[in-house]
């Protein structure tokens, strides 16, 4: 996929004032409109700069494309890279009100998600504030417990000279125990303020998991890669292993090969109908490092000469 450094586009710096985009904008606009341009490539830069437009004129979305940093070049390859718009807080139930499918895959694979929502209420002087939304990162071990925990969001506003600033602002959240992966956390209140006597709007908090070391999570269901040496796997075993609701004794069949699954009931994440917990065996083998240890490999590869580990593949 395509950089698109809106900035280049707009011929405007990357520190330009609200104000100086709207007339780069304005000037852009003028010269390559398709009913009056004579440009030959007119129509795809008006949208070009249309779609430059749509991001830097608003201070959400000019805030979270700016996370992305300087470095990338317009034309060059690129991928948003994981959970890149994380803690940020915008208006609506997404990034851009209008349909994403008129702009590049660049644009839509930043802010395809969904139109704003428009502010609740009626009349001209009393109007509920807008829901507000942020995508956060929580810990895989709160999933398990519940627990409060401190969340820094990211506020993206226009300061006085017209330049888009963030400010930050710490909320005390409540992790109920056993929320999944995309879950939505409602903070009554926590919205944008209404007008006149009107509520202020709510505050959804979009829930994924942090990347855990060990641990990866499906649905309900946990996973780990469980390193066992070569005799524990032919002979069977018993190994401690970590989860994230304390740890476990699990016994490893004799025979096992690398890739067995085997499960733990109900011990994935928790709910009325709990997860489980899968170990995933990876046979790990020892380096031979002394003339004792490479003697007993020369004397295992005599011992099991009819044994092929290719077989499967019929060579």
């Amino acid at each position: 996929m395509e950089f698109k450094d809106y900035y280049a586009i707009m011929g405007v710096a990357r520190d330009a004032t609200q104000d100086e985009i709207k007339r780069a904008y304005r000037k852009l606009a003028r010269k390559y409109h398709p009913d009056v341009s004579k440009e030959k490539d007119a129509e795809a830069r008006f949208k070009e700069v249309g779609e430059a437009y749509e991001v830097l004129k608003d201070a959400e979305k000019r805030a979270a494309y700016d996370q992305l940093g300087a470095n990338w070049k317009q034309g060059q390859e690129f991928r948003p890279p994981p959970d890149w718009n994380t803690g940020f807080e915008f208006s609506g139930g997404g990034f851009t009100g209008r349909d994403s499918a008129d702009f590049s895959d660049f644009f839509e694979s930043l802010f395809g998600r969904g139109g704003f929502a428009q502010p609740r209420g009626h009349g001209a002087f009393h109007a509920q504030g807008e829901d507000r939304h942020a995508r956060v990162l929580i810990d895989l071990e709160d999933v398990f417990t519940g627990a409060t925990r401190a969340i820094t969001l990211r506020v993206p506003e226009v300061d006085a000279q017209g330049h888009v600033v963030t400010r930050e602002r710490t909320l005390n959240v409540t992790i109920p125990k056993g929320i999944r992966a995309g879950q939505h956390l409602r903070l009554a209140g926590q919205g944008s303020p209404g007008i006149g006597q009107g509520k202020a709007g709510d505050l959804f908090l979009e829930v994924e998991f942090r990347p855990h070391r060990h641990f990866r999570v499906e649905e309900r269901d946990v996973y780990l890669d469980v390193p066992v040496a070569p005799w524990e796997a032919a002979l069977g075993a018993t190994v401690k292993l970590p989860t994230p609701g304390g740890s476990v004794e699990l016994k490893i069949p004799p025979g096992s090969n690398a890739g067995k699954k085997l499960r733990l009931k109900g011990r994935g994440l928790p709910g009325a109908e709990p997860g489980d917990f899968y170990v995933v065996l990876q046979i790990c083998a020892p380096p031979a490092t002394t003339a004792g240890e490479t003697a007993l490999y020369t004397k295992m590869a005599a011992e099991f000469s009819k044994f092929n580990p290719r077989e499967s593949l019929g060579v």
